[in-house]
């Protein structure tokens, strides 16, 4: 009696929703409670580009304040540049750090229509492995990274900011062992490269 009345649960659960739907459920709601990566993207805009747009990613020279190991230097570029490329086909990262204004004249110079500037505003990269902790030893240190990123999404011709983006990031207890503050963006700037073309997933 027990089994059937299991079983007429779980179709009655099937018929409301898909696997895959009760997957992301699951998973928004473990990284909710922090047992999971979790981010919060703030836009300042909802725009739209043309799938094939030219990209040009660029990050400045700031250097985050926050506490633990300085993230590369060109994290947060490499981060948007693999993301992005899932999305658009004509997309280019500067090989390092550069100004806005730098940033502007390559894109201008390759010929591409947008600049996505990007910087970490504030890192924390607490101890996470063993390397980690042999460097700090320090108990109040271990736990999950978070870290906030700024970026800035530029028309390359007339220097139009078109949308601005602010992804705040934190690590889950499941998976903080050896990650590291660009470790945590990879989806969220996914999201934003497939909300720029108008996907909702």
């Amino acid at each position: 009696m027990r089994s059937l009345v299991l079983l007429l649960a779980l179709m009655a659960l099937g018929g409301c929703m898909n696997v895959s739907d009760m997957g992301e459920e699951v998973r928004y709601h473990m990284s909710d409670v922090g047992l999971l990566d979790h981010s919060e993207t703030r836009r300042n805009l909802s725009v739209r580009l043309q799938p094939d747009s030219f990209i040009f990613i660029g990050q400045g020279h700031f250097v985050p304040p926050g506490k633990g190991p300085v993230p590369r230097q060109n994290a947060v570029a490499e981060e948007a540049y693999k993301s992005f490329l899932e999305y658009f086909p004509l997309v280019r990262r500067a090989q390092g750090p550069l100004g806005l204004e730098e940033a502007i004249a390559e894109a201008r110079s390759v010929g591409a229509d947008y600049v996505l500037y990007t910087r970490f505003a504030r890192t924390d990269d607490r101890i996470g492995n063993g390397d980690e902790w042999f460097d700090e030893q320090a108990v109040d240190r271990l736990g999950v990274d978070t870290g906030v990123v700024q970026m800035m999404l530029i028309e390359t011709n007339t220097r139009y900011l078109i949308d601005t983006l602010r992804i705040k990031s934190r690590g889950g207890l499941l998976t903080f062992h050896d990650n590291a503050p660009e470790d945590l963006l990879g989806a969220p700037m996914r999201d934003y490269a497939r909300s720029l073309q108008g996907m909702s997933r």
